[in-house]
């Protein structure tokens, strides 16, 4: 495993690769993404980026890895925590962080959705997007658990569904998305109470 990178040290070959692909993955999804490009964009050698990453697999497991941490457990989980008291609040908070996203410069989807989509769900690749998901998934059922809600995996499934639909509908230029969805998330709570 490696050492995390220390803030303001030249960041090593493999973080300019991953650091790179992941802005690359996150914009334009994996299929419009060549090795080549990442490695004249990462300013490194071909052998060193195969020592690093020795296929494109691997290397975009590795984006979605680094997108969990930053985007559904750094974004989406600790800030929608800070912005409630309660689980319930905390659950409804997800869509101001969502709200604030859509309209941020960082917005650029939901990048296990479109691995899943590219890939499809047999793919290895497709597979860990289902899992990062499934993951962000758990993070609602926990929630709903805490705010003492019925079923919190059904409930959780059906939350996860206007998460999505609302990351579609920003993709589609509509920057309210997330408030319509916080509404019918206000809803669905009132329905497994």
């Amino acid at each position: 495993m490696q050492a995390p990178e220390t803030p303001g040290a030249t960041p090593t070959a493999r973080e300019r690769i991953l650091a790179t692909s992941y802005r690359l993955f996150a914009r334009r999804g994996v299929l419009g993404v060549g090795v080549d490009e990442v490695i004249e964009r990462s300013h490194v050698a071909k052998a060193t980026f195969y020592k690093h990453f020795p296929s494109k697999n691997d290397l975009v497991l590795a984006f979605l890895d680094r997108r969990e941490r930053e985007w559904t457990v750094g974004l989406v989980e600790a800030e929608s925590h800070k912005r409630g008291e309660t689980a319930e609040e905390r659950l409804l908070a997800i869509f101001d962080v969502f709200d604030e996203w859509f309209r941020s410069d960082d917005f650029d989807g939901i990048a296990f959705i479109t691995v899943l989509l590219e890939m499809g769900k047999s793919h290895p690749l497709g597979q860990a997007s289902i899992q990062h998901l499934a993951n962000l998934r758990a993070i609602v059922s926990k929630r709903a658990a805490e705010a003492g809600l019925r079923d919190p995996e059904q409930f959780a499934r059906s939350w996860q569904i206007l998460m999505k639909g609302s990351i579609i509908a920003a993709l589609e230029g509509d920057l309210d998305a997330a408030q319509r969805a916080k509404a019918m998330a206000a809803n669905l709570i009132e329905q497994f109470r």
